[in-house]
């Protein structure tokens, strides 16, 4: 009889525990039951931790800045740094801008920063504008290189009017019994790429982009997200040390303040700002500036019972996390094996070109590109058109300026890193004075022809012109330009500067 007794007792015990830990019907949290009266804690019956603290980490606007430079720090230690994180209670992930910038990652078109990537256990990248300057050829290669999705809720096929089919809106990753719900978008950066890059997409922007965020988050708490975390290729455009608050004004040109009801956190990126800004509804925006300078970084401590109790018990802080913090960490070992496994895509880097015989900055250097556009142009087109002028809109990176000594094509690349082709093109007069000959536009460099010097002061609006630009400059739709004919491919304002150089140009 006793021994019944004692059976019975222990399966009522049993009973007690299960029910004390298992969820109700009708409130669908996952945690329903958990208690920890002694506040260890400790789950009371089932002895799971009632707190959990996790890192969130996001690299924004990398830019491919791989290996260690005079000028810049490569990802060394940041990938001793992040490895050395708890695996089970860290999240790592990127808002883009990841590979176009440096000579190691634009010769091997991604490849080396998306297999870093894969090293440090990315759970996920949104697409920056600039993972579109190859084309879409270059991200389906990352893709199939990758161990994580690309995420952009908001780039839409122009033919097909769905989604792209390189990427997909949302992820869902696991940490510490934990389920952590991202979103990825791009914002309004469309005019930040080469228009003929992007002629099959568009990109949902505006209360489209927030309906569609609202309705990724409501799907991903439905299928039981604990966290929600909104990576958005978009941000503020000013940097701010500590943590401070920003006002629903200054979020109003790239993000809608209704989302913070629906996400947690939100990591951004393309305005190469650091910063952590709680909004209005107490919601950080974290960004961790650009070109290798740092990253973002948000802490999570999720409080079970709290959450149950619907007493919040989700608390988030966000920082800006700067290299000072990891550069003393010692080197990586997966860098120098990627740099060894990429040496022979990466070698026409060190391709030694010559020597620079005084100190020039991008600008003076922009200025010879321009006066290289036209001498390519007249060399191929004079003799059966008139060409005004060669230049356009001409952009600079860092390290920007061209120091005295030694100069190998892998700093041209690194100051010049676009790949954008050459063209002839027709102008009407009208648009040529406002577009090309007003002097007030900025990053904006022209070399006039002898021709154009002598007409220059007497163009008429209604004629055509015709000037040597490349395909950002006659792609951006207000220059009002038509396409005559493309030069070579695969020359770039890099290449005609590299051939300068190679010639005796900055010998002097």
């Amino acid at each position: 009889m006793k021994k019944f007794w004692f059976l019975g007792s222990v399966i009522i015990i049993l009973a007690l525990v299960l029910a004390a830990c298992t969820p109700t019907v009708d409130s669908g949290a996952e945690y329903d039951g958990h208690v920890d009266t002694d506040e260890d804690n400790v789950c009371d019956a089932c002895n799971r931790p009632m707190r959990i603290a996790l890192d969130l980490f996001s690299v924004n606007d990398l830019h491919g800045k791989f290996a260690d430079s005079d000028s810049q720090p490569g990802v060394d230690e940041l990938t001793t740094y992040l490895l050395r994180q708890d695996a089970e209670k860290t999240v790592i992930l990127s808002t883009g801008d990841m590979w176009q910038g440096k000579s190691e990652s634009n010769l091997t078109k991604g490849a080396i920063v998306t297999e870093w990537m894969n090293a440090i256990g990315c759970v996920s990248m949104t697409m920056g504008n600039h993972e579109y300057d190859w084309g879409s050829e270059a991200i389906y290669a990352n893709a199939d290189l990758a161990d994580f999705p690309f995420l952009a809720c908001n780039v839409y096929d122009v033919e097909s009017n769905s989604l792209v089919d390189y990427c997909q809106p949302s992820v869902m990753v696991e940490r510490s019994g934990l389920s952590i719900g991202i979103i990825g978008a791009i914002g309004d950066c469309y005019s930040s790429i080469s228009a003929d890059l992007v002629t099959d997409i568009y990109f949902k922007t505006g209360s489209a982009l927030t309906a569609l965020v609202k309705a990724e988050a409501q799907k991903l708490r439905a299928q039981g997200a604990d966290l929600i975390v909104y990576s958005l290729h978009d941000g503020y455009e000013s940097s701010r040390g500590g943590t401070g608050n920003i006002t629903d004004n200054n979020l109003a040109p790239y993000y809608d303040i209704a989302l913070s009801d629906y996400v947690d956190v939100v990591f951004e990126g393309h305005t190469h700002q650091h910063y952590s800004l709680k909004d209005s509804r107490g919601i950080y925006h974290v960004q961790g500036g650009g070109d290798n300078e740092g990253i973002a970084h948000a802490t999570v401590v999720y409080n079970h019972q709290e959450v149950i109790l619907q007493k919040g018990g989700v608390t988030v802080r966000g920082d800006y996390v700067s290299t000072s913090r990891y550069t003393n960490s010692t080197d990586h070992a997966i860098v120098s094996q990627l740099l060894d496994k990429y040496a022979e895509q990466i070698a026409p880097a060190m391709e030694l070109l010559g020597n620079n015989a005084a100190y020039r900055n991008s600008s003076e250097m922009r200025q010879d590109i321009a006066m290289l556009y036209l001498q390519a142009g007249l060399a191929r087109w004079g003799e059966e058109y008139s060409i005004v002028l060669g230049g356009g809109y001409l952009s600079a990176r860092d390290p920007y300026d061209l120091e005295t000594g030694s100069v190998y094509y892998g700093t041209l690349m690194d100051i010049f890193p676009f790949d954008n082709r050459l063209a002839l093109c027709s102008i009407l007069g009208s648009d040529l004075k406002s577009n090309f000959l007003s002097g007030d536009r900025s990053n904006y460099y022209v070399t006039l022809s002898d021709y154009g010097k002598g007409i220059s002061n007497a163009i008429v609006d209604s004629e055509t012109y015709y000037i040597v630009v490349d395909t950002y400059s006659s792609s951006y739709a207000p220059n009002r330009l038509t396409v005559v004919e493309y030069y070579d491919e695969n020359v770039y304002a890099r290449d005609l500067l590299a051939d300068y150089i190679r010639s005796g140009g900055y010998s002097k």
